[in-house]
């Protein structure tokens, strides 16, 4: 088995750990909206944990590639870093509009559904 199927299947299994309590409560008299916030809940949660991970890997790799290129030519490292800050600005930026969307998600009509 490989590195990332294991780390996929871990991130799966305590996803479905983390949900099992939402299911478990008593859905009787549920009425759509407290349906409808529940999954709210659960997509904004998944939304935010798989833009964190996404983006920890892009910049893990764009530093490596960083560091990479600058032990190959040294000459060349304040350019180097420059478009290795910068990009990793840009991921960081990615990262930041899921958590705002998912919390846009999480508060649409705050009130209106307990």
């Amino acid at each position: 088995m490989t590195m990332k199927l294991k780390a996929l299947g871990l991130f799966v299994f305590l996803l479905v750990i983390a949900s099992v309590p939402m299911f478990a409560q008593n859905t009787e008299g549920a009425t759509n909206k407290t349906t409808l916030y529940m999954w709210a809940l659960i997509v904004g949660g998944a939304v935010i944990a798989i833009a964190s991970a996404a983006g920890a890997y892009c910049q893990s790799k764009a530093i490596s590639s960083a560091l990479e290129g600058i032990s190959r030519n040294p000459a060349a490292a304040p350019h180097i870093r420059f478009l290795a800050i910068f990009g990793l600005v840009l991921i960081e930026t990615l990262v930041i509009y899921a958590l705002l969307i998912s919390i846009m998600i999480i508060m649409i009509n705050w009130g209106n559904y307990a």
